[in-house]
């Protein structure tokens, strides 16, 4: 399937280098984070291949409700018997021991839901300052994964691609999931984009499954300042993967478990 990642690379809109991955040794694996092998691309990129580990709703303006009849289970923000639900839902400014609920718009009655990327313009308790998983492709760094030098910070841009559909995707990293969690937790966006259908992130159901390929392109995100459109998402994360050529080398490669 072509994207427009794609489209641009074939119709030379995005030019290619002289050099490109078909170059690299990517025969040892630059890092190792739990089980899953990541490959350097040179001081600009790294990738590694794995599956869909879990869907993220966060950001969403109807991820959580005090009801549990949100996106995902409450239970997952995990409201109100654990310490760390202030790092997934916004506190209420006037009672320190509550999350903030909407009061008016679409979503009135929902909490408000946070990601650790967010649009400093915009008020704490403002939906729209946060990226919303329903229309936003991104990627979610584990804790201890985003601790580790080197593999990228909040805005970083990336490319995921389905091995086996060719379904690919921009992405933006614009969340930070828990310590020991598994790479590959993407939003219900980037799910649907990678092929998934009815993508439910109380279950996972409707992910999609098999091998995904993901580059990163690491403090990428110092150059792309958030927010940014999906169309500048494509296009700036398009950019920087034709500059080492495209993925199809990456697939040829022999790391491709």
């Amino acid at each position: 399937m072509h994207t427009l990642i794609s489209i641009l690379c074939s119709l030379g809109l995005i030019i290619f280098p002289a050099s490109d991955i078909s170059g690299q040794d990517t025969t040892d694996p630059w890092k190792t984070y739990q089980n899953t092998r990541l490959f350097s691309l040179g001081n600009s990129a790294y990738y590694f291949v794995g599956g869909v580990t879990a869907i993220d709703a966060d950001g969403a303006p109807n991820a959580y409700h005090p009801a549990d009849t949100g996106l995902d289970f409450l239970a997952n923000a995990g409201y109100p018997e654990h310490s760390w639900w202030a790092d997934v839902l916004v506190v209420d400014p006037e009672n320190s021991d509550s999350a903030y609920v909407q009061q008016t718009g679409e979503y009135a009655g929902y909490f408000v839901s946070k990601t650790a990327l967010q649009d400093p313009v915009r008020a704490a308790t403002d939906p729209e300052r946060y990226v919303d998983a329903r229309t936003v492709p991104y990627f979610v760094f584990p804790g201890n994964f985003y601790a580790i030098e080197g593999t990228g910070i909040l805005g970083d841009l990336g490319i995921a691609v389905n091995v086996k559909t060719g379904d690919q995707s921009a992405f933006v990293v614009a969340d930070i999931g828990p310590g020991q969690a598994s790479l590959g937790e993407v939003s219900i966006s980037l799910a649907e984009r990678l092929g998934g259908s009815d993508v439910d992130p109380r279950t996972g159901a409707g992910s999609p499954g098999g091998k995904i390929l993901y580059i990163l392109f690491p403090y990428s995100g110092r150059e792309h300042e958030w927010p940014l459109t999906n169309l500048e998402i494509t296009a700036s994360a398009g950019d920087l993967l034709c500059s080492f050529g495209s993925y199809h080398e990456i697939l040829q490669s022999g790391n491709i478990p």
